[in-house]
């Protein structure tokens, strides 16, 4: 077997593309910015230089492993290397570090700590530039870019939008949108990827903490939590607690304690989706029209084709989101009391994406001129509230959600990964509600990490065919197969995310194999420790479409495209 040695330790060559994969492999943890193992290989940053026996420094990133090479990674040559680095990079940046939101959690932070950069030679003579604040999702401040490229080749190479790129060059060089326009000029769709993978805050979450801390603070409002299925099985990172573990109770008893009023299970509104989705999609199969029929629970995959590839915008689904469904639900549940109380209902959703932030302002999510959902906190500023308040969340033991919103399948679960929407919807159409039906359906190729999945399943007597997509760089490739004629389906599950929701732009950053596999299984495991595995029997469901839904089923629950 072939080998390198690193460190004076052995270490084989099994498939790895480059000497950092082997590097990491022997369980020594090198230091990068601009490397991301999705990502194509940009060696810009430096910070992974080793030395070899020759004495030559170079970056491991992007150099092909060859039998029998010697490499150092910690001598004296390579540690003054990446401190100069890290000083340099400190010199260009704004070092406001005590009031920056990722202070406690920045990549270039821990790195001038770790290589022990304890002052910086260098004056910053750059001129402190404008913050770009004008996209509901994320806030760009170009004084906070170390230009590891990070989040342009996200947006490129994954997302397939490029709404940003690198401009100018040498000591000019910056990222921006193409001639410096606001990100709400571009086609930018807010998925928030490109924050989750930048090591500063140079690209950041926008938030809303301050106006929900606010509104608990008000005696005149009542404020109502919706928690999305994927933020359950991250919320938790930060507190030590196992990757993926389902902390949906601890969550529930930590928004009480913080103030909130009422606290519901947006896997509710995701069995509502289920039934009304699979409804027009029936409808649509028996007038073979407007097929294949694509989901609309992503609003940023929604942007995405409303930018990209208007002409399939009729055919997304006309459904809102389960957060856009539970809303209108909730303001429409606390109409009459809210008059009776003489207070109003504020719904703040819980969620595991930056592009819901967009969602919630669009006037086809709104119920007669009526904005639903106030606000969304993501999962990392639900994080920052618990945090706040001093909740020791690893502690809490956990409550349940209030009712009558919280009763919900574990097909409602499944919609954080993706596939699971349509397994939901599978579930729902299927004649024989039982054990087998359910382990039959989730082998038929809708579950796993591949970007673009296809199956075909039996309805009735029609075969009906599937693809199920995630990343919109994948999407973008679907859509022109099928407008070259080269693919044909009836239904189309796409996330704007890889892997899904567990992966969204508001989750926790710097997930790895580990915590991307832990997530995935954990929302499985909720779905298979529910009680309830068929969306159409939750009682709660039954119920709430003979009373509150009854002859309100449009209005609430579809979008106003008109």
């Amino acid at each position: 077997m072939d080998y390198i040695t690193i460190d004076s330790k052995c270490v084989p060559i099994e498939g790895e593309k480059n000497v950092l994969s082997l590097i990491r492999k022997a369980g020594i943890d090198l230091p990068t910015f601009c490397y991301h193992s999705e990502l194509s290989i940009y060696g810009a940053c430096r910070l992974c230089v080793v030395e070899d026996d020759r004495g030559r420094i170079f970056a491991s990133c992007s150099e092909q492993p060859r039998p029998g090479m010697v490499i150092y990674t910690n001598t004296k040559k390579v540690q003054r290397y990446r401190k100069l680095i890290i000083e340099l990079l400190l010199a260009s940046h704004c070092r406001d570090c005590t009031t920056c939101h990722k202070n406690g959690m920045c990549e270039l932070q821990s790195l001038a700590y770790r290589v022990g950069v304890h002052a910086v030679r260098f004056l910053n003579n750059r001129k402190e530039k404008e913050l770009d604040m004008s996209s509901p999702s994320i806030v760009r401040d170009p004084n906070k870019c170390i230009l590891c490229g990070d989040c342009v080749r996200t947006c490129d190479e994954i997302q397939g939008v490029g709404a940003i790129d690198f401009a100018n060059r040498g000591s000019k060089m910056e990222v921006m949108p193409a001639f410096d326009k606001k990100l709400a000029e571009t086609d930018c769709v807010g998925c928030g990827q490109c924050a989750s993978v930048c090591p500063t805050a140079a690209i950041s979450i926008r938030t809303n903490v301050t106006q929900v801390w606010n509104a608990i603070e008000d005696e005149n409002v009542r404020v109502v939590a919706q928690i999305a299925p994927a933020v359950r099985v991250a919320v938790g990172d930060h507190f030590g607690i196992p990757k993926g573990e389902n902390s949906f109770g601890k969550l529930v008893e930590a928004l009480r304690i913080m103030g909130f009023d009422e606290v519901y299970d947006t896997n509710f509104a995701a069995d509502l989706t289920v039934m009304e989705e699979s409804k027009e999609f029936v409808e649509r199969l028996e007038k073979n029209e407007k097929l294949p029929l694509f989901t609309s629970c992503c609003p940023g995959w929604v942007k995405y084709c409303e930018n990209k590839y208007p002409e399939f915008a009729e055919h997304i689904s006309t459904c809102r989101s389960p957060q856009g469904m539970l809303s209108a639900v909730i303001k429409e549940y606390y109409a009459k009391k809210d008059k009776e109380d003489g207070k109003r209902t504020m719904v703040v959703s819980i969620m595991p994406c930056t592009a819901k932030k967009g969602e919630i302002l669009r006037p086809d999510n709104f119920t007669d001129g009526r904005q639903d959902t106030d606000y969304v906190l993501t999962t990392v500023e639900i994080i920052r509230m618990i945090k706040q308040v001093g909740i020791r969340f690893e502690k809490l033991g956990g409550e349940a959600a209030d009712m009558p919103f919280s009763i919900a399948s574990g097909g409602g679960a499944i919609f954080g990964a993706t596939g699971g929407v349509t397994e939901a919807v599978l579930r729902h159409l299927a004649t024989e509600k039982n054990y087998k039906t359910l382990n039959a359906i989730s082998f038929t190729g809708i579950r796993g990490e591949e970007g673009i999945k296809e199956t075909t399943v039996t309805l009735g007597e029609r075969e009906v065919r599937i693809a199920i997509v995630h990343g919109l760089a994948n999407a973008g490739r679907l859509l022109e197969a099928i407008k070259r004629g080269e693919k044909e389906y009836d239904f189309v599950e796409v996330m704007a995310c890889r892997r899904g929701c567990i992966m969204g732009g508001g989750q926790p950053a710097q997930a790895g194999p580990r915590t991307r596999k832990g997530r995935m299984e954990g929302i499985y495991k909720v779905d298979a420790n529910s009680n309830i595995r068929f969306p159409d029997e939750n009682p709660a469901i039954k119920q709430l479409y003979d009373g509150l839904l009854k002859g309100n089923e449009h209005r609430l629950l579809h979008r106003n495209l008109h």
